[in-house]
This record gives C-alpha cells, structure tokens and sequence, in this order.
C-alpha cells in the first residue's frame, strides 16, 4: 500500500491516472453512487479544524457505500496524552479499512 505523505511523490503518470480515476468516480456519482466500499470503514482523525475537508472524506466515503468513524477533538484523543502517532495508526487500523489524518 502506497501512502501519501507528499504531492511530490506523485509523477506526472499518477496524478495523470489520479484525474482519470476521478472522472470515473465522478460519474458513478452522477449515477447515483457506488457500493464499492461496503463493508469498509473510514476513519477520519482530524487533529486541526477542517470542516470542508472532513466532511468531503466522509461524503465521499458515504456515497461508495462505506461507513465512518470519526476523531476531530484532539483534547479527547491520545494525542492529548503525547501518544506517538505511528500508535494511534497503529491501533486505529485495526477498527477501519482506511485512515484520512490531517
């Protein structure tokens, strides 16, 4: 499995597959959505405010058939308690298929 931790990972041949990828997202959407990720599991941990960007993981996650979890006040997470992140990730994939972190 590939994470992405950077744009400038990416060469001009994924990002070009990335946008096709998307178009074709687009138009199931268009069609009603998918049910491609059920039974998968998203767990969005947002450690900074991002109520556009959250919500986006998790309509996105919803309208592919998948379900969400969900972390996005840090004073009730482990990270308030200087947990090492590699940890929460860790533990959390143990509960969802996939993690969105921000």
């Amino acid at each position: 499995m590939k994470h992405i931790l950077s744009a400038k990972q990416f060469s001009r041949s994924d990002l070009e597959y990335l946008m096709s990828q998307a178009k074709k997202m687009d138009e199931i959407l268009a069609k009603g959505g998918s049910r491609v990720f059920d039974e998968h599991i998203l767990a969005t941990l947002f450690y900074e405010p991002s109520t556009r960007t959250r919500l986006s993981f998790e309509s996105a996650m919803l309208r592919l058939g998948g379900r969400v979890i969900s972390e996005t006040d840090v004073t009730f997470s482990s990270q308030s308690k200087w947990e090492i992140l590699e940890d929460t990730i860790r533990i959390v994939s143990g509960y969802a298929d996939i993690i969105a972190i921000r």
